[in-house]
């Protein structure tokens, strides 16, 4: 194979539930024990599933999107990717053409064969008309065929795989097990670390992949699977605007949506990371700038309200015009207080005026950007709690779904040098941006 070129696989589904996660980590955990070299992308932003993609590849996981990520950005990371690689495997989101761009738009972008994977639980026949609609839907797709999953029983097997109208698309079954599935909550999957069987989680479904054969017939296709990823001209990044910055990031489990790309930016900018844990109790690092992410800061709101050390460090900081970058969960934290959906109330370390309250609904979803210092930054949002703050808007984000008509999507609050959100930026949208947040505004260029 050229050294741009790999056998490449999309795993989607006709609608989120259908296991793909579940498979696409499976197939990952089956192919690096056979040896191989896996990388795998996921498609559109999710924080959660790489958790448990990268632990199956042993390889990171970046997030791909032709809006978020844009189209340059998604064809670099699979290029390089390719070139080290035996294997890619990305993992579509929610349906195969939900959203826009939908997973079937990145896969006839980069021309990527499609598999889907389908709950064939309460089907016979009708698994054959939904895998053909599927095949068939959306001209100048590959379709590299369907996997049935939760299947009862051999004789179930053998009805799915007659109801093909191509029996060369039938890549296998794999049958029903609860103890394959991943534990969820309420923004999704609980991330790999936290589950103690992690590790045999990801062996049964190898497994089970492998005595159903689909394990087998990837191997076997992997030359029909291949795909080339041209060159592209996308810039390197050589501007050091964050030159021997020390930015300290929280990272523990009440803040872990962190994304890889994001960190890569910043030392690209020229930052040294420090990591530090609220909730473990670790001083503030010496810095000149601190990065607060999302995270799960209301299963933890009492043991954060309590680090009152560095809540007096967080305002000393700020006090100092030291800037300040909280999204979603790291925003929650600075509020005065956070209500649990249980109704009870939490101190929390009160840089910013308001109360946070958590809901059992969603309270924001979707792709959105935000415009600062003249430039766009990209990005998405996904939360369960509302916001009630004296403080008054500094600007809003724009939704990606109405970006034309100007249609606004979450708050950002701005409080000296801090600057707080529910928005989650991608920083490789635009690293200039991505510089200034982490900048003293009178020292920005």
């Amino acid at each position: 194979m050229k050294p741009n070129s790999c056998p490449t696989l999309l795993i989607s589904a006709p609608a989120s539930g259908q296991g793909k996660t579940t498979i696409t980590a499976g197939l990952a955990h089956f192919l690096t024990k056979q040896g191989k070299r896996v990388r795998v992308f996921k498609c559109g932003p999710d924080f959660l599933d790489p958790f448990w993609l990268s632990l199956a590849s042993r390889n990171p996981v970046y997030q791909i999107d032709l809006w978020m990520t844009g189209e340059d950005d998604c064809q670099a990371r699979l290029r390089e990717a390719a070139e080290s690689a035996d294997v890619i495997l990305i993992e579509g989101a929610m349906g195969l053409f939900d959203g826009d761009p939908s997973a079937a738009d990145l896969a006839i972008r980069f021309h990527v064969p499609v598999m889907a994977v389908i709950d064939a639980s309460a089907m016979a026949g009708t698994f054959g008309a939904l895998a053909l609609g599927l095949e068939q839907y959306q001209p100048h797709m590959k379709w590299a065929g369907v996997l049935a999953n939760r299947v009862a029983s051999p004789g179930h097997a053998a009805m799915l795989e007659s109801a093909i109208a191509n029996p060369h698309h039938f890549l296998g079954a794999i049958f029903a097990n609860t103890e394959m599935g991943f534990p969820e909550r309420h923004l999704g999957l609980k991330m790999s670390a936290e589950i103690v069987n992690a590790e045999q989680k990801l062996d049964l479904i190898a497994n089970a992949i492998e005595a159903s054969n689909f394990g087998e017939t990837i191997l076997q296709r992997l030359s029909s699977l291949v795909v080339e990823y041209p060159t592209n001209i996308k810039k390197e990044l050589n501007q050091k605007l964050l030159d021997d910055k020390i930015i300290a990031v929280a990272k523990d489990a009440a803040f872990c949506f962190i994304y890889q790309a994001n960190l890569d930016v910043l030392e690209k900018l020229g930052a040294r990371i420090q990591f530090f844990s609220p909730l473990r109790g670790d001083p503030l690092p010496i810095c000149d700038a601190v990065w607060l992410p999302g995270g799960y800061p209301e299963l933890y709101a009492e043991a954060l309200g309590n680090n009152q050390e560095l809540k007096r460090q967080l305002h000393m900081h700020m006090q100092n015009n030291r800037p300040i970058w909280a999204e979603c969960g790291g925003m929650m934290a600075l509020f005065e207080t956070l209500i649990t959906t249980d109704g009870q109330p939490y101190p929390m370390w009160g840089v910013l005026p308001g109360t946070v309250t958590m809901q059992k609904r969603l309270g924001g979803l979707g792709l959105q950007s935000l415009r600062l210092y003249g430039q766009e930054i990209r990005g998405h949002t996904f939360h369960y709690s509302t916001c009630i703050s004296p403080l008054k808007a500094h600007t809003q984000c724009l939704k990606k779904t109405e970006a034309i008509n100007n249609a606004s999507g979450e708050l950002l609050f701005q409080k000296n040098s801090l600057q707080a959100s529910y928005f989650h930026a991608w920083f490789a949208s635009n690293p200039k941006a991505t510089a200034a947040l982490f900048l003293p505004q009178d020292r920005q260029q």
